[in-house]
């Protein structure tokens, strides 16, 4: 399977993989390559498939729990109050979950819609090693007491 999230994965399985936060139980844990919002994270399923239907129970109840745990880690560094999840794979088939925290001083038009229809993700700002360190580091650590 080749796409982005595939490329990725190998990447992040070779340690040439710079977005990488954390290797999960079920893949790999990501900061998205813009900041929209910041904390925003991905998680890609390692093995990859096509869709969460595709891996069996275990593997199933381990890549929610890993979801659930990213969310809880955000909740706890970022200070949002409320994390959205979504999990496409329309443009990229393999697994992969977007997982955004959501800010209370949002603007309220922004704040009640989804992320990708509200922000314009074409000019967020790009990942920053120096600058999102902080943050990689602050998740590191909150997700190594899972």
């Amino acid at each position: 399977m080749a796409n982005l999230i595939a490329d990725r994965v190998e990447a992040a399985r070779r340690g040439e993989n710079p977005y990488v936060i954390v290797k999960m139980t079920s893949g790999w844990l990501v900061i998205g390559d813009v900041q929209p919002l910041p904390g925003y994270v991905l998680l890609l399923a390692d093995p990859v498939v096509e869709s969460l239907n595709d891996l069996d129970e275990a593997g199933r109840v381990a890549y929610s729990l890993d979801t659930i745990a990213i969310g809880d880690a955000l909740l706890a560094v970022t200070g949002a109050y409320r994390i959205n999840y979504e999990t496409l794979g329309n443009s990229e088939p393999a697994l992969h979950s977007h997982i955004i925290p959501r800010y209370a001083d949002e603007p309220d038009e922004k704040r009640r819609m989804p992320a990708f229809m509200v922000y314009d993700w074409a000019t967020a700002r790009p990942f920053d090693p120096a600058a999102d360190g902080g943050f990689v580091a602050a998740m590191r650590q909150a997700l190594a007491a899972v």
